[in-house]
């Protein structure tokens, strides 16, 4: 079981790695200059070379890797007595750290992942990400429970009544809710339920959790604003939980210990509820876990759309200045969380069915 989660922990470690490179790579090959954005159409060419060594921009490609890489790294090597060398501790950068290992003037130490400053606002990424990522776990969550409480429970009762015009009209809403997009579906739900309907509803187009009074006093708990991105955002979702959960269940229906649970004299809600929806929950537990990954990652339109301020307004706004430390930090912290959300989903499939667990 060690050796286990040791693999998955390093396959997760090559996953944040090849993301970093991907990202980092690409804007540095995308047209555009950082700087110039910062200083605006103004500037001299002194201010914009002062501006590119502050960001250290001024070094080449392979070190401004190698550096951003050093930062993002728990473990490494400084020497924090010389602030020209290569392996300088900035003590503004590294507030608290833990020296494993001491060499000369070398230290191995252990220390929290820098994501260094926005471009923009120069605010540690850091404290963007743990303003926003709130708001964004919160509508990835609700969302998701959305899903599976009606899809699975949508999907059982399709699973019992096969055949029926109610499994029919299920696995139509499945396909065409899996093949809705999502940015399309924003734009549709939030139309026809915030304008069309909107005196009816009285639901807000755009909207945060909460919202400040009109006096500025302060800020309530707006909970309507989560209702059209939560309706939005589950849609897909849904769709994939109600049509597994069916399928699933009609599998394990036709397996021999239910007929032999049947032969015995239980009742058939019994067997469904007891017997067979355990056993068939284990690919829709993966689906869901992996959906709620997804969530997470895919928010970017619909948050923007509807105003949310989470990650994904966050990563558009950011894209849009060409602030590549906050991108990277956004980006890192959802794959994070998408590796943690499998590595937890991998256990839970343990527990829920005996045969697939590590020895």
């Amino acid at each position: 079981m060690i050796n286990y989660f040791g693999r998955k922990i390093i396959y997760g470690f090559l996953i944040l790695w090849g993301v970093t490179t991907v990202i980092f790579l690409l804007f540095n090959v995308l047209p555009g200059d950082p700087a110039k954005m910062m200083m605006g159409q103004r500037g001299d060419i002194s201010s914009l070379e002062a501006i590119k060594k502050d960001m250290g921009l001024d070094r080449s490609l392979m070190v401004q890797y190698i550096k951003y890489i050093d930062d993002l790294s728990p473990i490494s090597i400084y020497k924090s007595e010389n602030k020209s060398s290569f392996f300088y501790l900035d003590p503004e950068k590294y507030t608290s750290y833990f020296t494993l290992l001491k060499a000369s003037d070398y230290k191995l130490i252990v220390k929290p992942p820098y994501l260094r400053r926005s471009y923009q606002s120069k605010r540690n990424v850091s404290l963007i990400i743990a303003e926003t990522i709130p708001n964004t776990f919160i509508l990835a969550l609700t969302s998701i429970v959305l899903a599976s409480v009606i899809g699975i429970f949508l999907g059982i009762i399709a699973a019992i009544k096969k055949g029926s015009v109610y499994d029919r009209a299920s696995l139509f809403f499945a396909s065409f809710g899996m093949s809705l997009p999502s940015f399309f579906a924003a734009i549709i739900i939030g139309w026809l339920f915030a304008y069309v309907l909107g005196e009816y509803t009285n639901l807000n187009l755009t909207g945060n959790l909460f919202t400040i009074d009109d006096y500025g006093e302060g800020s309530y708990l707006s909970l309507k604003n989560l209702i059209l991105p939560t309706l939005t955002l589950g849609i897909r979702p849904l769709s994939i939980v109600l049509q597994l959960t069916r399928n699933s269940l009609l599998d394990v229906l036709s397996q021999d210990y239910i007929r032999t649970a049947k032969a015995k004299g239980l009742s058939y809600r019994v067997v469904v509820l007891k017997h067979a929806l355990k056993n068939a929950l284990n690919p829709v537990v993966t689906a869901i876990s992996g959906w709620f990954a997804s969530l997470m990652a895919g928010v970017v339109f619909i948050e923007f759309i509807f105003g949310w301020k989470g990650l994904g307004f966050v990563i558009v706004d950011a894209l849009n200045k060409y602030d590549l430390p906050l991108v990277l930090g956004c980006v890192l912290t959802i794959s994070a969380m998408f590796v943690l959300i499998n590595l937890f989903v991998d256990v839970l499939y343990g527990i829920l069915d005996p045969r697939v667990r590590v020895s």
